[in-house]
C-alpha cells in the first residue's frame, strides 16, 4: 500500500505492540535499563483503562535480513556468539553499558520485530498511529552496540518504511541523549529528516549532536540538532521545539513521523541533567500528535527509548504516550490506581511514589520571537542559523 491510499474502513486509532517476552531484553543486575519500567508502564496503562478494548499485537523476532537493514552481518554473528564467547569490546559487547546476557540476539531481535510490526500496521493501513514502548534503541551503530542498545530498531523500521510506500520520513528524537545511531544511518539521505533535541554534548554522552552536524552530500540539511544546556525546563524546551521543528516539518512535508520518546530528560532521572517533568512529556506527545495530523496525514510511529527513574517517571510518562496515541488523553490530575501503587511499593519499597499522573508543573511557555533573552535562545538561534538556510527558510525571521 502506498502512503497516499485511503485508509481501511476498520482503521483503529492506534496499534499497540506488546508481549511480556520483551522483558527479556535485560542487561542484568543493577543496570539502569531495567525491564521493570516496561512492565510497570503496561500495568499502569491497563489499570487506568487506557488499554481497554485495545488488542495488544504480539511481535515476532526480526529476521537476520531485516536486522541487516541497520547492521553489518558480521556484527550479527558477534552478537549471536557473545553469550558463549564472552565480551567483545571491539563490538561494544561485554562493556559496562552493554553487558553480554543470555539470548541476547533473540531478545534484541524481538525488540526490532516489535518496531517493524508497528511500522507495518501503519504502512498496511490498519492504523495511522502505532506504539512500541520497548523500542527506541537509537544508539546502536552498524557494527557495534552502544549506550544500552544492541540493535537499532529505529533504523530498521525507517529503512523498511522507505521501501514500503514512504518517501519522506521525519524522525524526531526527544531523548536526553543525542540520537546518534539514527543520524549516522541516514546522514546522507534526504528522504529522512532527523531532528534530535538533547542535552548539550559537552555535558553528556555520547558527545555528539552539535548544531553544526547537518548531514552530508544530498543529505546536507536533513540532520538537525538542538543541544540544550543542563537544567533546561519544560517551558524552555518547548520554546526551542516550537522555534525549530514545525517550520522544518512544514517545508519537508513528511509522510510519516517517527518519534523516539525517551524520558530521561526528566528532572529526576539519575543519568542526565535536563529538568523536564511528566507534564512536559505529556505536552510533547500531544504536540507531536498535532504535527503528525497537520503535516503527515496523521501517520505517527512512537517508540520508547531512555528513562531510568523506573518507578516514578517512566510508567507515568509512557502511559501518557499510549493515551495520547489512542486519543484517550488522561487529565494530569488523574489519580494513580491503588492496585498499581501496591505493585510499585513491592518493587521499590523505599521510593516515594507520586499520587497522580502529574508533577504539578506549568508547561506554558513564551514563543521565540527572534529575541535572545534566555539561555535557551542561544541554542535556538544557533540551530536555526545552521540549518534553516539549507531549506530556504530565514533563520532570523520568527515567522519561518
Amino acid at each position: 500500500m502506498s502512503a497516499s491510499e485511503a485508509p481501511r474502513p476498520d482503521l483503529v486509532p492506534a496499534s499497540v505492540v506488546w508481549t511480556s517476552e520483551l522483558l527479556e531484553y535485560d542487561l542484568g543486575g543493577e543496570h539502569p535499563l531495567h525491564p521493570i519500567r516496561l512492565d510497570l508502564t503496561i500495568r499502569l496503562a491497563a489499570e487506568l483503562g487506557v488499554l481497554d478494548g485495545v488488542p495488544l499485537l504480539v511481535p515476532e523476532q526480526a529476521s537476520d535480513s531485516e536486522i541487516e537493514r541497520a547492521h553489518k552481518p558480521d556484527y550479527l554473528e558477534a552478537v549471536k556468539a557473545a553469550p558463549d564467547d564472552g565480551p567483545n569490546p571491539a563490538r561494544g559487547l561485554g562493556t559496562e553499558d552493554n553487558p553480554v546476557f543470555d539470548n541476547m540476539h533473540q531478545s534484541s531481535a524481538l525488540v526490532v520485530g516489535s518496531s517493524l510490526l508497528a511500522a507495518r500496521q501503519i504502512a498496511e493501513g490498519r492504523s495511522k498511529r502505532a506504539v512500541n514502548i520497548a523500542g527506541g534503541l537509537h544508539h546502536a551503530m552498524a557494527g557495534n552496540a552502544a549506550g544500552f542498545c544492541i540493535y537499532n530498531d529505529c533504523v530498521v523500521a525507517i529503512s523498511w518504511l522507505l521501501d514500503n510506500g514512504f518517501d519522506r520520513i521525519a524522525y524526531i528524537d526527544t531523548d536526553v541523549h543525542h540520537g546518534d545511531g539514527v543520524q549516522a544511518a541516514f546522514y546522507g539521505d534526504p528522504r529522512v529528516l532527523t531532528v534530535s533535541m538533547h542535552q548539550h554534548p559537552l555535558t553528556l554522552w555520547p558527545g555528539t549532536g552539535y548544531s553544526s552536524e547537518l548531514g552530508e552530500g544530498e543529505g546536507e540539511g536533513y540532520a538537525v540538532n538542538v543541544p540544550l544546556m543542563p537544567m533546561t525546563r519544560d517551558g524552555d524546551w518547548l520554546r526551542a521545539f516550537e522555534a525549530i521543528v514545525p517550520a522544518l516539518l512544514a517545508e519537508f512535508r513528511p509522510q510519516l513521523i517517527v518519534s523516539q520518546c525517551g524520558v530521561d530528560s526528566h528532572v529526576d532521572d539519575p543519568l542526565a541533567e535536563l529538568a523536564l517533568t511528566v507534564d512536559g512529556h505529556r505536552q510533547i506527545y500531544r504536540r507531536v500528535r498535532e504535527l503528525a495530523e497537520e503535516y503527515a496525514d496523521g501517520h505517527w510511529l512512537a517508540l520508547g527509548g531512555g528513562g531510568y527513574q523506573l518507578v516514578r517517571v517512566v510508567p507515568r510518562s509512557w502511559t501518557h504516550l499510549l493515551a495520547t496515541a489512542l486519543d484517550r488523553d488522561l487529565a494530569p490530575d488523574t489519580p494513580l490506581p491503588q492496585g498499581w501503587m501496591r505493585t510499585a511499593r513491592k518493587i521499590a519499597p523505599h521510593t516515594p511514589l507520586p499520587s497522580s499522573m502529574s508533577d504539578g508543573a506549568d508547561t506554558s511557555f513564551e514563543r521565540w520571537g527572534g529575541d535572545a533573552d534566555r539561555q535557551v535562545d542561544a541554542a535556538i538561534i544557533q540551530a536555526r542559523r545552521a540549518v534553516f538556510p539549507l531549506h530556504g527558510l530565514d533563520p532570523d525571521d520568527p515567522r519561518d
